[in-house]
């Protein structure tokens, strides 16, 4: 069920593995040329799973030279961009505390990745997608939603990226470029993490969840991604898609 990205360019930051590997190797079977973004060498790893549609860019969201050079790949091997998809994290994104244990150098880093790193994407990324009439996807988190006492920096530096998304909505949709925010519930590295933290988790999630599971990066998360950067959601800008199973029914 991959919608159809034939003739797109997609931008994946954090694509080394977890939800973002998912959403590399979903457009490209969806037949998008994309563009895998990381700091280290799982994305040569992903490009390599995703197939000879998806190229590996090392690139620092933390740097906008970084995210320059990514467009520039983009634009320089494939002809344009039509889409950026946020989706790095903080490498303590699932490191558990609280606001007293919490010191500057994560919650800096917290900050970079997520936030500055959003900003970037946005600065270096907006004169090729307003091009194309394209879009801008971030990831966002349920602790962005719900709030979470053992994640403080990561529920914060999400919940920035919604307020980011609802106005770079308002502020591009006159060019044509679309933004929008999703908030997964999947099975990912960090989450697996939590897990160990928290043996009674998993069993909690599933209880929580209508639909009984967490959800599948690949099959449950990247296919709504992929539709919402293509052109069967040209009319959707400015919300925050929840992908959950059912988790918040309130939204």
């Amino acid at each position: 069920m991959t919608p159809d990205l034939s003739g797109r360019v997609v931008l994946v930051t954090g694509a080394g593995a977890g939800i973002g590997r998912a959403l590399c190797t979903v457009c490209a079977a969806g037949g998008a040329m994309v563009v895998a973004t990381g700091i280290g060498p799982n994305v040569e790893e992903t490009a390599a799973i995703a197939g000879a549609r998806c190229v590996a860019v090392r690139g620092d969201v933390t740097s906008l030279a970084d995210m320059e050079a990514a467009v520039a790949v983009a634009a320089d091997r494939f002809g344009g961009l039509d889409a950026v998809i946020h989706n790095a994290t903080s490498r303590h994104s699932s490191e558990v505390g609280t606001i007293d244990s919490l010191d500057d150098e994560r919650w800096s880093d917290h900050v970079a990745v997520s936030v500055r790193g959003a900003y970037h994407c946005a600065r270096a990324a907006f004169d090729r997608l307003r091009a194309r009439q394209g879009c801008l996807a971030v990831m966002t988190s349920p602790a962005a939603i719900e709030g979470t006492s053992t994640l403080p920096a990561y529920g914060a530096v999400k919940g920035a990226l919604r307020g980011f998304a609802k106005s770079l909505a308002l502020e591009w949709g006159p060019s044509g470029v679309r933004v929008v925010a999703v908030s997964p519930l999947a099975q990912t590295p960090a989450m697996v993490n939590a897990y160990r933290e928290n043996p009674d988790l998993e069993a909690r999630l599933r209880r929580l969840v209508p639909l009984g599971r967490v959800g599948d990066p690949e099959l449950d998360v990247a296919p709504v991604v992929a539709f919402l950067v293509g052109d069967g959601a040209r009319y959707v800008t400015g919300q925050t898609v929840v992908v959950d199973g059912g988790r918040f029914t309130t939204m």
